[in-house]
């Protein structure tokens, strides 16, 4: 079965407002099913649309480039808070709603310049990724 998300969750994912994702439906951008209920977005389709935003962002060209670097997985922002002293740093960095912190040698974030206001990539590789599924209400 096809998972139906609700537009608001489905618009919450996009990081938009309800109304954009109804604006998205009414020019085609994305189907809407407003027929039984809440009104729903097909989940396979959220996710082709929400990588597709996710190509054409402004945020996409800032990537380091592909092959400099093992780490597939790059996430662009703004850092937030820097916290040194003798030989650690502290770095956050804010990606959309997502809080990323790192742990580096203060040496390695003096190199890096990273200060409050910077724009930012933090690259993760684990081992070890867990992925839970989303407790969205499912519509009735």
């Amino acid at each position: 079965m096809v998972e139906r998300i609700r537009v608001t969750d489905a618009a919450a994912v996009l990081g938009v407002s309800d109304d954009t994702l109804r604006r998205w439906a009414d020019s085609g951008r994305i189907d809407v099913d407003r027929s039984n209920g809440p009104a729903t977005v097909d989940g396979p389709a959220l996710a082709a649309l929400a990588t597709h935003i996710a190509a054409e962002s402004p945020l996409a060209r800032l990537q380091p480039p592909e092959g400099t670097s093992s780490a597939r997985n790059r996430v662009t922002g703004i850092v937030t808070r820097v916290i040194r002293d003798t030989v650690m740093a502290q770095v956050e960095l804010q990606a959309g709603p997502f809080r990323f912190v790192s742990l580096m040698s203060r040496e390695a974030a003096d190199e890096l310049h990273l200060e409050p206001g910077v724009i930012a990539t933090a690259s993760v590789k684990a081992t070890n990724v867990v992925i839970e599924h989303a407790d969205l209400k499912k519509p009735t």
